[in-house]
């Protein structure tokens, strides 16, 4: 069965991401604010898993912290939601998905800022490979797009949001393990929360599904797309090494830029093509985990000391 496990993991980890950018083909023709897609996603969820936490028996937290870490998690991760649909909107769900996973630098640098987690030179490289990337597809974009500047902003900060979502989970954890169901319901409640204001400011009147089939589609983007396909993601990436994790997490924004390209038949050059595989690169560099420097030491030293026992 641990087998079997393995094996299907990297197969949940892809169809995983692969639903995630069908997501932003949801977004994209779905007419409804990109502040109110957000609400409507992590309400939709909040139901869902607020269903599956009862039904699984799982309670809240004792740790005020712990709940308070929990929301603001949902808080930052709804902020990101409405900033890369915003982005979506402007430059296209491919470029603006590509954006939104340079998160991992954001959480690099706040790794190295708040938890003393040391940078690898191979980490510094490819932040400099990722921004080369970036301007290889922005320059094309910002000459035929008046709305490239928002579009990459609202990308690139939602990348930032999603990285402090995720450290705040990571901080309800070392404050008091909560169970799957009951952590993705209070992310869920802190996200709504969150975007009521901004919702009823930025998107009045673009609130409600104007069709049947656009209620249908939220619905979908809401069930599926956050709790189908964020489960088999939570699934599949502690089966996984790192460096394959970070390898088929890829997969997200290919996906994305092949649906832009070839569905939304957005316009992409040879020089975008090239910078969105130079920044795919970098990001992938950038979600390997640096050997501990002692360990490193250790390999260094231990080629000197190599002995034949007979």
């Amino acid at each position: 069965m641990a087998i079997a496990s393995s094996r299907s993991a990297p197969i949940g980890l892809v169809i995983g991401c692969i639903i995630f950018g069908l997501g932003s083909l949801i977004v994209a023709h779905v007419d409804i604010g990109g502040w109110a897609m957000s609400f409507w996603r992590l309400a939709i969820s909040g139901i869902v898993f607020a269903v599956l936490a009862k039904t699984m028996g799982q309670h809240l937290p004792q740790s005020r912290r712990a709940i308070v870490y929990s929301l603001l998690s949902g808080a930052f991760l709804g902020l990101d939601l409405a900033l890369w649909h915003e982005s979506i909107y402007a430059v296209g769900p491919g470029i603006s998905t590509l954006l939104n996973s340079l998160q991992i630098f954001f959480l690099a640098a706040i790794g190295f800022l708040y938890f003393n987690e040391r940078q690898s030179i191979v980490q510094l490289i490819s932040l400099f490979l990722a921004m080369l990337g970036v301007a290889m597809i922005g320059s094309p974009e910002f000459a035929n797009n008046s709305a490239a500047t928002w579009g990459f902003v609202t990308g690139i900060v939602s990348g930032a949001m999603l990285a402090a979502s995720m450290t705040f989970i990571r901080k309800t954890h070392d404050t008091e393990p909560v169970p799957i169901f009951m952590l993705m319901q209070l992310i869920s409640i802190g996200g709504v929360l969150a975007m009521v204001v901004p919702m009823l400011a930025f998107d009045m009147g673009n609130i409600l599904p104007n069709t049947w089939s656009e209620l249908g589609w939220v619905l979908i983007y809401g069930t599926v797309m956050q709790c189908l396909a964020w489960g088999l993601i939570a699934y599949s990436i502690p089966k996984l090494s790192l460096a394959l994790t970070g390898l088929l997490l890829l997969t997200e924004p290919v996906a994305a830029l092949i649906i832009d390209y070839s569905w939304l038949d957005k316009p992409i050059n040879s020089l975008q093509w090239g910078g969105a595989l130079l920044t795919m690169f970098a990001i992938y560099l950038g979600s390997l985990k640096p050997k501990p420097r002692a360990l490193r030491r250790y390999r260094f030293f231990s080629k000197f000391y190599k002995r034949d026992y007979k």
